[in-house]
């Protein structure tokens, strides 16, 4: 529905001295007298002008303008303006994020003065506060954070109006009817702002593209990437130029690397993976002694600078993963074919081989690029069964999988040519679980934080219908590959970041948590009676790991969990060095898997740059390139949550009739936020719905609680809740409260 303006009144102009102030702000080098501020505020009569003139007396006198000539005004200079990034609450108002603050300024709806989320702008921070909070006014926008929008078209006979998805865009977008783009009535499109003309209410922009209609799978899929700027197609110039690339394996390259093909080589990956990027080697030297070799795909050998393959690589910076489809960075041709290392395949590969002993002590390590064949494909589910089974045979056996496929999933194909294992292939899997739990209780005794958050999973029918949840969870033979690729990543880093003098290269950071928000999480987990201890960075990962270890299992497993690992800082890519504090790493980059994420790919380079003994790459061009990465990847992780929400609300829908018992997982003013336990699926129960009392939100106990009744809903408790609305559109699942699970 499009927003009427509102009248103006001659009665008294509302919010008169925010509003002149705003207005001397905005042009801080001109001066206004009375008349020109009436014609910015569209009033002329009288009252409103007799209004303005005892305010700009009172502005005076309080020193806050200035009168710098007969009649004309200036605001006076003596404030200091910052620069910060804009992040909007849906009700309108809204709070920017700036260094020169530990807290985040309050910036109530009428001083946003046309910024919009995510924008860096300008702002003034007053002298008075908004509940104990610095408040401000954005005086002007910087730089726009996006221009982009997809929502509903509403097309009138001369003009449109879209209604943006986002509850974060608070104003409609005005489109002029000759650029609508065909769009019918009611289509979900996406629009490109273009001018916020000073008097106009709305954005004017342009319908850029036709998604569909709302509802419809592929449309709303689509327009979760078309809401963060991800494609879901490749240009046909660049899958052309991919389809071109010459992927034989040529003699002439092989005599460049190192041959590995005759060495023990296979692959663990997810049972329905499409790209196999890394693979393990394993050979015994001699007794207590093993060479263990990482071999990862060698994109960088396919992906040439310069190209347009290699630039539109790096726009897209990683592959997203949403519920029923990956959108690569790289086409079929590469990332599923040439780059993917196949069982029973020859590969150019990029590798990492260690000589290490019982202790995981490394005696010896090696980098270079490499030729390998692949003897084996493994599903974790059966790597697990082998570990699980402590599978022992004698060398002339042939191993089958069918003697313990009372262990493996049904869904396993275990007839399958592709998985067959010898005996060396089981002792290699059980020797490298051994060193992989070595490796992992020295990092977690170091102060590695052990988040293996449970992932939420769905089975999908042929038309991509949920039709069950499973969560997924992280086992021995997982935690096997993770090891064995930390160590590479690790390794690597430390290799380049050692040298003297310092070389330019792409680190994987992580700094240390907020003070804050360890106290904020402290004084959440201790509702459910959970302690911790942040004395030092010793306790403090100790305290982190106990609780998570803790929860398990248990119903508020996820909240905290989630809680948990939003007080981390976030990882990010640069060139710049400070250690990954969840690893507990002093040097750590992303090296493993250069088929999804554009900064392994650099590793890659820098790497063999270096190693042919070539100087210190530009560290501005590398910093530049780690920070568009890392924007990408944010970009990708929001599209996944929102493909992961978008998947539970559709799968809610057949479940209207059902109770469900819940957790609450949030409480604000305007309602508490309810998981469910037995799928994960989070929804909201409006305040306003909750009618056996009058309840207020009480931030003090995180509790929702009746005046009448003293009826409390506090975050952590367990209730039941049955399904009201499942919007697919907006992306709202509303519950309606049964009541407390007793």
């Amino acid at each position: 529905m499009t927003r009427k303006k509102k009248g103006k009144s001659n009665k008294g102009i509302s919010n008169l001295t925010n509003t002149i102030l705003s207005i001397l702000k905005k042009d801080r080098n001109q001066s206004f007298n009375y008349k020109q501020i009436a014609a910015k505020l569209n009033v002329n009569d009288a009252s409103s002008r007799n209004q303005i003139i005892k305010k700009l007396a009172e502005l005076t006198g309080k020193k806050e303008i200035e009168e710098v000539e007969r009649g004309k005004f200036k605001v006076v200079m003596n404030a200091e303006y910052h620069k910060g990034i804009l992040d909007l609450a849906a009700k309108g108002n809204g709070y920017i994020i700036c260094e020169d603050f530990e807290d985040d300024v309050f910036i109530a709806s009428n001083n946003i003065n046309k910024a919009l989320n995510g924008d860096e702008v300008e702002f003034y921070v007053y002298k008075r506060r908004h509940r104990g909070k610095l408040e401000g006014e954005i005086t002007q926008v910087l730089k726009r954070d996006k221009s982009e929008y997809v929502g509903v078209i509403q097309l009138h006979d001369k003009y449109a109006f879209v209604i943006a998805d986002s509850n974060k865009m608070y104003k409609d977008i005005f489109i002029p009817i000759n650029k609508t783009f065909k769009a019918e009535d009611g289509d979900k499109v996406l629009v490109k702002l273009e001018d916020w003309p000073e008097k106009a209410d709305s954005p004017y922009g342009k319908v850029i593209k036709v998604l569909g209609k709302p509802g419809d799978h592929n449309t709303e899929i689509h327009s979760i990437l078309a809401e963060y700027g991800l494609p879901y197609e490749f240009p046909h110039e660049v899958e052309e130029f991919a389809n071109n690339i010459d992927t034989s394996i040529t003699k002439e390259e092989i005599a460049k690397r190192r041959d590995m093909r005759q060495d023990l080589t296979f692959t663990i990956d997810p049972k329905d993976a499409k790209d196999f990027d890394d693979a393990l080697s394993f050979k015994i030297i001699k007794k207590g002694l093993y060479e263990i070799g990482i071999h990862i795909a060698d994109v960088s050998h396919y992906l040439q600078e310069g190209t347009i393959l290699d630039d539109e690589a790096y726009e897209r910076a990683t592959s997203v993963y949403l519920v029923d489809r990956v959108v690569p960075m790289l086409p079929e041709v590469l990332s599923n074919n040439a780059c993917s290392l196949r069982p029973h395949e020859e590969k150019f590969t990029f590798s990492a081989v260690f000589q290490m002993n019982d202790k995981c002590e490394i005696k010896n390590e090696w980098f270079g690029r490499t030729v390998t064949y692949s003897d084996a494909r493994f599903a974790y589910e059966e790597a697990q069964a082998v570990i699980e089974n402590n599978i022992t045979l004698k060398a002339d056996e042939i191993f089958q999988l069918d003697q313990i496929n009372t262990v493996i999933p049904q869904e396993i194909s275990i007839t399958d040519k592709e998985y067959n294992t010898t005996p060396e292939i089981a002792q290699a899997i059980l020797k490298m679980d051994e060193l992989a739990k070595k490796m992992r209780s020295k990092r977690m005794s170091s102060g590695a934080i052990s988040f293996d958050k449970v992932e939420v999973k769905f089975n999908l029918d042929e038309n991509a219908n949920p039709v069950g949840v499973f969560f997924k969870t992280s086992k021995d033979a997982n935690k096997l590959i993770e090891e064995f690729m930390l160590l590479a990543n690790r390794k690597v880093s430390e290799f380049v970041g050692k040298k003297s003098p310092k070389q330019t290269f792409v680190y994987r950071v992580h700094d240390e948590p907020d003070d804050s928000k360890l106290a904020n999480l402290q004084g959440i987990v201790s509702k459910f009676g959970y302690k911790l201890n942040f004395k030092d960075r010793k306790t403090t990962s100790a305290s982190l790991n106990n609780l998570l270890k803790e929860v398990s299992g248990k119903k508020e497993q996820n909240l905290v969990d989630t809680l948990a690992i939003r007080t981390m800082s976030k990882a990010e890519y640069t060139t710049h060095n400070i250690g990954h504090y969840g690893l507990a790493f002093d040097y750590y980059s992303h090296f493993t898997s250069p088929i999804r994420r554009y900064p392994d790919v650099m590793a890659h380079r820098l790497l063999q740059h270096y190693l042919d003994g070539g100087k210190s790459a530009n560290e501005a061009i590398y910093e530049e390139k780690c920070k568009h990465s890392s924007d990408m990847e944010n970009l990708a992780t929001k599209a996944e949550r929102d493909s992961i929400k978008y998947m539970q609300i559709k799968f809610m829908q057949d479940h209207k009739d059902e109770n469900f018992a819940g957790v609450i997982s949030g409480v604000t003013d305007w309602g508490i936020y309810i998981e469910i336990i037995e799928n994960k699926c989070e929804g909201m129960v409006s305040v306003r719905d909750m009618k056996d009392d009058h309840y207020a939100f009480d931030q003090e106990q995180y509790a929702m609680i009746g005046r009448n009744t003293k009826t409390m809903y506090q975050l952590g408790d367990e209730v039941i809740v049955k399904v009201k609305n499942a919007d697919l559109v907006k992306k709202h699942l509303d519950f309606t409260l049964i009541g407390k699970n007793e």
